[in-house]
């Protein structure tokens, strides 16, 4: 009876054993990005994204996130991390990364895209499948998305013509909203949008170009007063392309039950998912600065058209660059601006 009993145990431990691997085959994704743990993006994004990916993988992909660069290094460097597999999945801009997406830079440009997250990301989104596949060979693309149109916020006066913006000095948050500052006679700052509110108050410079959810986020509505924008059936200012970027290995080695999940949550669907959350982001920041007294002002359809005028430089001068490094950039900006008319609002 017990050398029975113990060859049943054997047994019974051996089929334990063999079952293990496959209850434990359980595929973690680390998934960093830039902003804090409280952001719009990690809490309305990132945590939606891999709550939906677990759950249509029955728990066998599952997400770490590491907010606020806890895997180390910088913005720029988020790009290098995910190719080189530090990360499985990043959020992060090409326009960090000044030369390395050439086509996507197109997306960057004054007055080509329609103000709002949802319609801009659509418009992104479509021109990266047309025009920018090419600069993201070395990447698993999610997304290409919109962080949506730049406010002016300034502190003490308005800017509502093209005279106005001479010797304002703004911080950029890119190297497109420097040029476009610059050519219609301000003096860009760059500096992180950490420090912002700070320099404000203090006087260092005047205010800021950032979209609409980032000003309550950083208590830059607390120091400004201004906040100028277009119409919304006009182009917005300039827009910063986001991306959502995979280790191209890591979702290579998935089985393509897996890889259907991670199909099924990205591309149009994630696109969709991020502008209706910045849209969300931006329209309850903008309530909430016109509830405490600051001054919405939509510069009139004249003055736009002149400063779209003004700006024309900077397009001038991308398509002559793009151009020198062997691409079509006068086709390029017509993409662009007859992608964006398409989702302009009537």
């Amino acid at each position: 009876m017990k050398i029975r009993l113990g060859a049943l145990a054997c047994v019974a431990a051996t089929l334990l054993i063999g079952a293990l691997p496959a209850q434990a085959q359980v595929t973690t994704i680390k998934f960093s990005h830039f902003l804090a743990p409280n952001s719009n993006f990690h809490k309305n994004v990132a945590e939606p994204w891999c709550a939906a990916i677990e759950k249509d993988s029955g728990g066998k992909l599952k997400c770490q996130i590491y907010p606020a660069l806890q895997l180390g290094g910088t913005p720029p460097q988020l790009a290098d991390q995910v190719k080189n597999g530090v990360a499985d999945v990043v959020w992060t801009s090409p326009s960090y990364s000044t030369g390395r997406f050439p086509r996507t830079e197109a997306l960057e440009l004054p007055f080509s895209l329609p103000p709002g997250g949802l319609a801009g990301s659509k418009a992104m989104w479509e021109y990266y499948q047309k025009h920018g596949q090419e600069d993201f060979k070395d990447f698993k693309v999610l997304a290409i998305f919109s962080a949506s149109n730049v406010v002016m916020s300034t502190a003490s006066k308005p800017i509502l013509t093209v005279d106005g913006f001479k010797g304002v000095k703004l911080r950029s948050p890119s190297r497109f909203s420097s040029l476009f500052l610059t050519a219609l006679g301000g003096t860009p700052v760059n500096m992180p949008i950490a420090q912002v509110t700070e320099s404000v108050s203090k006087g260092v410079i005047d205010g800021a170009m950032a979209p609409w959810e980032v000003l309550p986020a950083t208590k830059i509505d607390e120091v400004t007063k201004y906040h100028m924008e277009g119409q919304p059936n006009q182009p917005g200012f300039t827009q910063t392309p986001m991306a959502v970027l995979m280790n191209k290995a890591k979702f290579e080695s998935l089985s393509p039950e897996l890889k259907a999940v991670i199909d099924k949550h990205s591309g149009a669907a994630l696109v969709e998912l991020t502008g209706k959350v910045w849209d969300q982001g931006n329209d309850d920041a903008r309530k909430k600065m016109t509830a405490q007294g600051n001054k919405v002002l939509v510069i009139k359809d004249a003055d736009y058209a002149a400063m779209q005028k003004a700006a024309a430089s900077v397009e001038a001068d991308w398509i002559k660059q793009a151009t020198d490094k062997g691409l079509d950039g006068k086709k390029l900006a017509a993409e662009v601006h007859a992608i964006g008319a398409k989702y302009m609002s009537k």
